[in-house]
């Protein structure tokens, strides 16, 4: 636990500290070693990657080769056209999504978070890991209490902004747990989940995000 929490110190030191001190206008965001500034248009965002690779080198850090990028926040209003429109960030990713107006009963385009890919990949692996079809000798009482918590945790975090993202992991946890002649053996069945509003927050105010990469 140790040097985790030296690694969040020194990167208070070499991010957090110098962001405030010379671009006090621009929200930002970090998570460990991963973070997000958001930026005006892209020639603003282009200068603060170049001075970000330049600050990090001063403290023996590096960008992330591949995950660093200038992205676009595409949406209803910004419809420009630029070659990267999505990031993933904390197991979510952002992209360009339909959204539904409740007011008015339709879709727009919307720069939206929901469950990443790879996140998905990770949980599904974590189900494969339980070899529940060959546990034989459990109880559905036994699988849930092994599912259980995991589901609770993923829905928790993952379902908080566009929880339909997550049906395809639920219907897996079904197919896993499948041992029975027909589907009502199955211990589980997909959960409904009460729909949230979609993120509105800043991320989605700003036109162009740059950074989301990690210090090696």
């Amino acid at each position: 636990m140790v040097s985790p929490i030296l690694a969040n110190v020194f990167m208070h030191y070499a991010f957090d500290l110098w962001m405030a001190r010379t671009h006090p206008d621009l929200p930002w965001c970090r998570y460990a070693d991963d973070g997000l500034v958001h930026c005006r248009n892209k020639q603003e965002a282009e200068a603060l990657k170049a001075e970000l690779q330049v600050r990090l080198a001063e403290c023996h850090l590096e960008m992330h080769p591949t995950k660093t990028k200038v992205v676009y926040c595409k949406d209803e209003k910004r419809r420009g056209k630029y070659p990267n429109v999505k990031f993933d960030f904390l197991g979510y990713c952002y992209r360009p999504r339909l959204v539904r107006n409740s007011r008015e009963n339709s879709l727009f385009c919307g720069f939206n978070p929901a469950v990443s890919a790879s996140a998905m990949k990770a949980m599904r692996q974590s189900i494969r890991d339980l070899k529940l079809r060959r546990q034989t000798q459990l109880s559905l009482q036994d699988i849930a209490r092994q599912l259980n918590p995991l589901l609770r945790g993923w829905i928790g975090y993952y379902g908080r902004y566009s929880p339909s993202a997550l049906y395809p992991l639920l219907r897996y946890v079904n197919q896993s747990s499948w041992r029975g002649p027909d589907a009502s053996s199955s211990a589980f069945s997909v959960t409904r989940f009460r729909p949230v509003s979609s993120f509105n927050g800043w991320l989605c105010s700003a036109g162009i995000c740059s950074f989301t990469g990690n210090s090696v």
